[in-house]
This record gives structure tokens, C-alpha cells and sequence, in this order.
């Protein structure tokens, strides 16, 4: 039976007043329509409107919205149980689902997973780890990087507007070097130097616990790491006994084309911690690593009373076969390929257009002012507001706002896919 509100069918603009009476203003909200059904990568609003979901719930619908296969999942095991709270009755999926995990993870060595809800709690997990096995309290973080809105993610994340203006103090010892940008002219030589550089000015390397990047920067603009990069973090991890964290919340699950973005460089890391795609739109995150590493906190010392949920267990266990079973990584670069083609195709046409870059399907455009070269949100928010208009749901991202990043589902069908490019184009050459 549905929510008797539901059946009202009120308008969008019933549910906006209502909203804004009843929620707070940080909470922001991007449309101003309100949701009835969708499936795979459509979404209907309580109105009947149609709309092509490129934003996937921030990366959350991998495998698109009401997979079959996820909600049969679901649905047994809702006849079992649906908590205990792993820490006073185990079971069976949560232990499977971590050997998965730890079987996928890039790396020759024991490893061990621990899961909890929410990616923010990810991270602080595998910062709490991470200070464990390490006796040590620093962490180094880079500009541009979202970690998450809680007190660690904030001070992790390098981001003020919206989501570190008025919060703080912030934990102390986390502090911030440069990401590799060729279009903003940050090499990966001089991103090294800013590590180095923090060394010299503000923390001994002695202190310092892990470094913590994202293989592909999400609200930082999509951004790839260089390989190079990476492996100069890990000469300089290793130099200094420091832990390397690749946070792979929004890279992970077949989005990149491989189910970790971390498998694309071939660079050993200590930590991952994910979260988002895994249990197809159901609270579930993890940390997953080195296993003397994983062992460091005391019993008591990890966990959450909805930790490793089993509903959403399940419902990562069908992620995990839906991915291998139809390919998504294979499909997350066909998908991206043809999204590629289709933006590189309109470079003349469209002289905003300063970059397309990302891996696989988790791709991005960055719109500059054609003669100063200054980042243009305002180009982006138009080209968003008239995508939308035509129904075609994107998110933006960057530290400026001028990145336009695509999420779409990768079970996303040809026909559905070949009709949201046309759309995209249409609301490129009319911005």
C-alpha cells in the first residue's frame, strides 16, 4: 500500500512548498520535481514527466534503477531478516560479500574488508585505520578532492563552497597539496613538489599516516590521476613508511571500465574505500586493504549498528553478478566511447568546450570562456537547465562549476543512450 500522501498526487509545486517548510536549506535540493517510478535509466515525476537520468543518484545506479535481479535480491532476503546488527549476530553474506571484495581488490597479499554505510564513514574508517597501523596522525589530501560531510570528510575534502564555509575547526594534521591539471596547468612534477613542499613547511613525513587521493577526482572536476602520479606517491609513501588510501567511492564498480579505477595504473595501494554503486542505490560502504593493515584497530574499534545491513548485502551481491554476468565494465567503455565521440565531435561547434577527459564511462566536460580561458559556470548552468528542459537529467561538478560529469547507468539501453546524445547535443549548440 502506498503513503497516503502519495495518493493525493499532488503536484510538484504542492511538494515544493512542503518541502521547503519542512526541511532545512542546507539540505540542497537540485530539481524542483519530485519523484513517482523509474527504471533502469528513466525516471518518471509525480506529474508523468519523463526524464533520462545521467546523474544516476551521484553514481549510485551502475547497474540502473530497479534491476531485477538487485530487487529479487532484495526481496528474499527481506522473507529472512532484515538486521541484527553484524557485531551481535553475524552472517553468512557479510562474509562472502568481503572475500568478493577482497578478491577483487588489486594486489598479491592477504586482505580483509570491513563494511559500513555510508561513504563518508568509509573514509573515516580508513583514516582511524590507517592511525592505527601507523602510530601516526598526519594526512595529506589534495586540492579539489571530496571526501565526504562529516568532520574528517570536511577537513579531507579541498572544497570550501558549499561544503566547508561555516563548519569548522576542522580535525587538525590534515592538510592539502596539489592535483595534476594540464588544463590549469598543474603537472604531475609540480603536484610532487607540493607534497614536498609540506614535508619542509608544515609536517614532518614522520608524522604523517597516509596520503588519500581519488583515481579520478568526482566533485573535483573528473579529473584522472596520471599514472605517474600515483606511482610518485607510492615512492614517496614507501620512503616514508606513510599508508596510501585510494578513496574509490565514485570511481568504483565497473564505472571506469574496471571495477576499481585503481586497477587502471598498476600502482600497489594500501586502502580503498568505497561505497555508492556497490549495493545498487541501498546504504552500504566498506574499507577494504592490507590484512595486518585491516587488523591494526582493536575489537570494538570499527563498526556501526547498521554496518554491513543484510538487505543491502544482498543487494551488492547481485551488483557484483550483474556486473560480471553483463559485462558492465565492457559496457561502461563502449558507452563512454560513443559519449566521448560525440563531445569531441562538437569541439568547433561548441568553443566552451575547453576539455573531455575521464575514463571508461565516468567522463566530464569543462566549459571556459573561448578567449580568456577563465572557467564558465555560467555556460554550464545552461547548458544543464536546457538539457533538463528536453529531459535530460546531468550534474555538474569542479571546483569552479564550469564541469558538466555524466553518470549514466551503464545498463543504460542503445536506444535510450543514442536519445540522450542527441538531447545533449541539441542543449550544447543552444546554450
Amino acid at each position: 500500500m502506498s503513503h497516503p500522501d502519495q495518493d493525493a498526487k499532488s503536484l510538484n509545486s504542492d511538494w515544493q512548498a512542503r518541502r521547503l517548510a519542512a526541511t532545512p536549506r542546507g539540505v540542497a535540493v537540485l530539481q524542483n520535481f519530485y519523484a513517482e517510478r523509474a527504471l533502469n535509466a528513466e525516471l518518471w515525476d509525480v506529474e508523468g514527466r519523463r526524464f533520462i537520468d545521467f546523474a544516476s543518484g551521484i553514481a549510485v545506479l551502475n547497474t540502473g534503477h530497479r534491476h531485477p535481479r538487485v530487487q529479487a535480491a532484495i526481496a528474499a532476503q527481506l522473507q529472512a531478516f532484515h538486521h541484527t546488527a553484524y557485531q551481535v549476530v553475524p552472517y553468512a553474506g557479510y562474509v562472502t560479500l568481503a572475500e568478493r571484495i577482497n578478491a577483487a581488490m588489486p594486489g598479491d597479499w592477504a586482505k580483509k574488508t570491513a563494511f559500513f554505510t555510508t561513504g563518508a564513514e568509509a573514509v573515516e574508517n580508513a583514516i582511524k585505520i590507517a592511525r592505527a597501523a601507523t602510530g601516526r596522525s598526519g594526512v595529506i589530501a589534495f586540492d579539489g578532492a571530496f571526501h565526504g560531510r562529516t568532520m574528517m570528510g570536511m577537513a579531507l575534502t579541498g572544497k570550501v563552497q558549499p561544503y566547508k564555509a561555516g563548519f569548522g575547526p576542522f580535525p587538525a594534521e590534515t592538510y592539502h597539496a596539489p592535483f595534476p591539471s594540464a588544463l590549469h596547468g598543474v603537472s604531475v612534477e609540480e603536484a610532487l613538489a607540493g607534497v614536498q613542499r609540506l614535508f619542509k613547511a608544515d609536517i614532518d613525513p614522520q608524522r604523517v599516516a597516509a596520503f588519500i587521493y581519488e583515481p579520478v577526482q568526482g566533485e573535483g572536476g573528473f579529473n584522472p590521476a596520471p599514472e605517474a602520479f600515483v606511482a610518485g606517491l607510492r615512492r614517496i609513501a614507501d620512503a616514508h613508511g606513510i599508508l596510501l588510501i585510494a578513496d574509490e567511492i565514485q570511481t568504483g564498480f565497473a564505472r571506469t571500465g574496471k571495477l576499481f579505477a585503481s586497477q587502471h595504473h598498476g600502482v600497489p595501494v594500501d586502502l580503498i574505500t568505497f561505497a555508492k554503486s556497490l549495493a545498487g542505490g541501498l546504504p552500504l560502504s566498506g574499507v577494504c586493504g592490507r590484512a595486518e593493515l585491516m587488523d591494526a584497530a582493536a575489537p570494538g574499534g570499527l563498526g556501526g549498528t547498521y554496518a554491513g545491513n543484510p538487505l543491502a548485502v544482498a543487494a551488492a551481491h547481485a551488483v557484483l553478478d550483474v556486473i560480471a554476468d553483463e559485462g558492465l565494465c565492457e559496457r561502461a567503455e563502449q558507452l563512454g566511447a560513443r559519449l566521448r565521440a560525440c563531445l569531441e565531435g562538437l569541439r568547433g561547434r561548441v568553443p566552451q568546450l575547453a576539455e573531455v577527459r575521464g575514463i571508461g564511462s565516468m567522463l566530464a566536460a569543462e566549459f571556459c570562456d573561448p578567449a580568456s580561458g577563465a572557467p564558465d559556470a555560467e555556460f554550464t548552468k545552461r547548458v544543464q537547465a536546457l538539457a533538463l528542459q528536453r529531459g535530460l537529467m546531468l550534474l555538474s561538478c569542479g571546483s569552479y562549476g564550469n564541469v558538466i560529469r555524466f553518470l549514466h547507468p551503464l545498463t543504460t539501453p542503445d536506444a535510450v543512450f543514442d536519445e540522450a546524445l542527441a538531447l545533449l547535443t541539441d542543449a550544447l549548440l543552444k546554450a
